[in-house]
């Protein structure tokens, strides 16, 4: 038995689920979500709160059934409070700016790194070195991240390179040098 499956998703103020076809759509103050519910699955829901419920026991349905419920959650939290992540920039002369819309890095290269943030992503620039990276939906949220992040990884000699906030570089000693 699923125990995540199992937990039951209470709703927010303001927020409506409803299944359509093979989606659940969530909508929110911050926007609409949507997000796939599998066969053998559906939805009940009364008085703001929303279970999942399997029609059969077959393996594939067990399987599906916590799945589904995790990503009707992060919908639900995503259109209620929304989901953020948040980089650092190390190094001399690192630093980040927003021109536009568009997040513009200078990041030891000869030319600036130029990231356009997609269609629902707020990217704001704190202090020079702080980027915070806000939307409703999580994967977005984390691909974008990992996508800016990927432009210069934090390297394990000084640490220098972007990483997340709560991330720890683990360092290397350097060479010690002949004697």
């Amino acid at each position: 038995m699923s125990r995540i499956g199992k937990a039951e998703i209470k709703l927010p103020d303001k927020v409506e689920v409803k299944q359509e076809n093979a989606n659940i759509k969530v909508k929110g103050p911050l926007g609409e979500l949507s997000t796939p519910i599998f066969e053998g699955l559906s939805i009940k829901t009364e008085n703001g709160i929303v279970k999942l419920e399997r029609s059969n026991e077959d393996q594939k349905v067990v399987a599906l059934h916590g799945l589904t419920r995790a990503l009707l959650m992060n919908c639900v939290k995503g259109v209620s409070q929304g989901w953020e992540k948040n980089l650092e920039i190390n190094g001399v002369g690192y630093r980040a700016q927003k021109r536009g819309e568009d997040l513009v890095m200078s990041l030891g290269f000869s030319h600036e790194v130029v990231y356009k943030a997609p269609k629902g992503i707020k990217i704001d620039v704190l202090e020079q070195l702080k980027i915070k990276i806000s939307g409703i939906d999580k994967q977005l949220v984390g691909q974008v991240a990992a996508d800016i992040r990927s432009k210069k990884p934090p390297e394990p000699y000084k640490g220098k390179g972007i990483k997340y906030a709560e991330e720890f570089i683990k360092k290397k000693a350097g060479k010690t040098g002949k004697k």
